[in-house]
């Protein structure tokens, strides 16, 4: 496992940081207006996406490995809801701001 402060590009690493604290005006704050998100190819609503996957059900991200500059990550996830699966992240960054992000089975 990587730890988060290993992590190379800061925006990616306030977003584990902020789901890991259960955090939601951190995670709020690193997204763009207008910020897009899309989970196994599909697109969804961020915020009750992140409300329900993140932040209602306790997630957590432990990440395996990062590439892309730090942009690319394959993380072990859980929450209460779905339990414990291998992820996929992608992460779209402007101005050190969170634009877009993917996630999906890894």
């Amino acid at each position: 496992m990587i730890k988060t402060d290993q992590l190379t590009d800061p925006a990616v690493r306030a977003f584990v940081t902020a789901v890991n604290a259960g955090d939601q005006a951190a995670f709020q704050a690193l997204l763009t207006p207008g910020a897009t998100m899309s989970d196994d190819g599909s697109d969804r609503d961020v915020a009750d996406w992140a409300d329900r996957e993140i932040f209602s059900s306790r997630g957590h991200m432990s990440v395996e490995k990062q590439t892309d500059d730090g942009r690319s990550l394959v993380v072990s996830y859980r929450n209460d809801t779905w339990g414990e699966m291998r992820t996929a992240w992608r992460f779209t960054v402007a101005d050190g701001h969170i634009s877009h992000f993917e996630t999906g089975q890894a």
